[in-house]
């Protein structure tokens, strides 16, 4: 019989939904003893964005490596882990074949409990880590390359999308734009650093709204807009500054991800505010939002730039506490590409 599950408990963190692989231990839901990625960027950089396939064959050849040194760093064996956390959705189906299939090697190797992690809980998750009086409830922002939520966080595992996109994520549009004004991949990283040379407000360019949704995100008109603004651009023969487009476009997506955010936060009458995800590492986002709350009286909180981007010691925050709420997976656990927030596909208490 299973024992009672401990408050000091060592949670083995596994991440490979796209590029990175990665692997962390961590203690008590809050306490980072490891954490080990292994990023791909430079590898898709070569194709201007994440390539499948390449990303799984990746991923395979480096996750005993990525999982052994995080152990070796923590200075723990595996058999001393309590549970073992993998994510199984959302993700790229055969990034995510190979954390499940490896979770699930070690878990039948040594017995040690098993659950599947919502990848998007784990960025959520994240929070904790460098904030340990942070407590549900709360309202998180996700913004990254394929997401864009705000999602009320009801109890630990517990909950609720307020608002998502409707079109493009904030990271895919950062990524498109990127790629039009010559910056390449990865777009979010280089916008950022671009548009701390230009002007944000040299181009007026359009902050979408959803009709009768007004928490709701869109930022395929903008995108499109920015397109628009480059191709006139070179019809009429023009320059154009790569920094003050970067700027603009960035200041634009920044408008928006705030002012719904804060528009929400105050309606549900949300006394913290979240950031994460790939996105939540953007400067200007955080000093918007930091500014924004200060205002509102809403205390803000987000994580450091490493734990923004995919890693494994998010899943192993978010891991410790679904173990803590009794759910654990059979050797039957499957990747789940397109998982939602809250669901628990073979995983169950």
């Amino acid at each position: 019989m299973e024992q009672a599950w401990k408050e000091d408990a060592l949670v083995l963190g596994i991440e490979s939904s796209c590029d990175e692989t990665a692997a962390s231990v961590v203690r008590g839901g809050r306490e980072v003893l490891s954490n080990v990625i292994y990023s791909q960027i430079d590898l898709h950089t070569l194709y201007g964005g994440v390539v499948p396939e390449i990303a799984s064959r990746k991923h395979i050849e480096k996750i005993n490596q990525v999982i052994r040194k995080a152990l070796d760093e923590a200075g723990i064996s595996l058999r001393e882990l309590d549970g073992i956390a993998v994510t199984y959705g959302p993700g790229l189906v055969g990034a995510l074949l190979v954390g499940v299939a490896e979770a699930k090697s070690i878990a039948f190797a040594t017995g040690i409990p098993l659950v599947g992690v919502h990848h998007i809980e784990g960025h959520i998750s994240a929070n904790y880590i460098e904030h340990p009086d942070l407590e549900p409830p709360f309202m998180c922002l996700v913004a990254s390359g394929g997401h864009s939520h705000l999602v009320m966080v009801r109890d630990y595992g517990e909950y609720e999308i307020i608002a998502r996109t409707r079109d493009d994520a904030a990271g895919e549009a950062f990524d498109k734009v990127a790629r039009a004004i010559g910056l390449g991949y990865p777009g979010g990283p280089k916008i950022d650093k671009a548009a701390r040379e230009g002007d944000p407000n040299a181009i007026d360019f359009p902050r979408g709204k959803v009709e009768g949704s007004p928490y709701d995100f869109s930022f395929s008109g903008l995108k499109s807009a920015v397109l628009n603004y480059l191709n006139g651009c070179r019809m009429k023969g023009e320059d154009f500054s790569r920094p003050d487009v970067a700027a603009s476009f960035q200041r634009a997506v920044v408008d928006v991800l705030t002012e719904h955010s804060l528009s929400a936060a105050k309606d549900l009458g949300v006394k913290t505010l979240a950031i994460a995800g790939g996105v939540a590492s953007n400067s200007a986002l955080r000093a918007s939002m930091q500014t924004a709350c200060e205002e509102a009286g809403i205390r803000f909180v987000y994580p450091s730039p490493v734990y923004c981007t995919d890693n494994g010691a998010m899943i192993g925050v978010a891991g410790y506490y679904d173990f803590r709420n009794g759910y654990r997976a059979g050797y039957d656990l499957n990747a789940v590409p397109g998982l939602r927030i809250g669901e628990k596909q073979g995983v169950s208490r």
